[in-house]
């Protein structure tokens, strides 16, 4: 194998099988191994260009006459939150943020056994195990963190008294922005809105760090599951063109004109 060759990615083709998001189509996934000979400039290149992360694996679907599936990313620096979404942010004013290298735990893992357990007992997390978890977290080999919100500490507390977890974000750093990855939270704290809250806090994280984009995913006509990613606007699609403002795209085919991240 010649050296370019070594560092060119190959592609793969899953085989079709039922959509998790669009019930009655079969999905198919492209993806590629990600490998610390892989020029790191390639392998940013593939997350800003659709590819979602999974452990280290890049994929996008490549399903058979469905493009259902955009990839979309907040434009940071002209998001401006409307009345709902800034009552979100009040109503999660006792928590604090606390980002770190992307470390497992197994404080970490009740809550998302938790929230799996809640939220998605049927779905294809069910059966992860703490190695699982683990494997999610920790196996990367790009800029990585973890963002854990507790509740802030009482008046007078010590120090060494740990406030209880009530939320987690997995998210990547890329040249011209951050890529969330997973989330999840305390089940029995929903009506706090945390899903939200977590987007609405990182787009306010890149801003501190000047970076332009919040990818969120893909957008899915017909996925109501995904629908509260069209909140946090504006927002870029990925075409055939580049990165367009939603707002700016042409009506497109029954597959495209909406949706939500995956």
């Amino acid at each position: 194998m010649s050296e370019q060759q070594k560092h060119f990615p190959e592609f793969y083709v899953t085989a079709p099988q039922p959509c998790p998001y669009l019930p009655g189509r079969l999905e198919r996934k492209l993806f590629t191994h990600l490998t610390h000979d892989k020029p790191p400039a390639l392998v940013d290149n593939l997350l800003k260009g659709g590819f979602r992360r999974s452990q280290n694996i890049a994929y996008m679907p490549y399903c058979e006459g469905c493009q259902a599936c955009v990839s979309v990313r907040v434009v940071v620096a002209d998001f401006a939150p409307g009345r709902s979404l800034r009552r979100v942010t009040e109503a999660n004013r006792d928590l604090v943020a606390r980002r770190m290298q992307a470390t497992p735990t197994s404080e970490q893992y009740s809550l998302f056994r938790a929230y799996i357990d809640a939220r998605h007992a049927n779905g294809g997390m069910a059966d992860m195990t703490v190695l699982d978890y683990a494997m999610m977290v920790e196996d990367s080999i790009i800029d990585t963190f973890v963002t854990e919100y507790r509740l802030r500490p009482q008046p007078g507390a010590s120090a060494s008294d740990k406030q209880p977890l009530i939320a987690i974000a997995l998210c990547d750093r890329l040249s011209d922005g951050i890529s969330m990855v997973y989330s999840f939270y305390d089940p029995e704290a929903a009506k706090r809105g945390l899903g939200t809250y977590m987007i609405l806090d990182h787009i306010e994280h890149a801003r501190r760090l000047g970076a332009p984009y919040l990818y969120l995913g893909y957008w899915i006509q017909g996925s109501p599951k995904m629908n509260y990613k069209k909140r946090f606007q504006p927002q870029e699609q990925l075409t055939g063109n580049g990165w367009v403002r939603a707002a700016d795209r042409q009506p497109a085919n029954c597959a495209r004109t909406a949706g939500a991240a995956r």
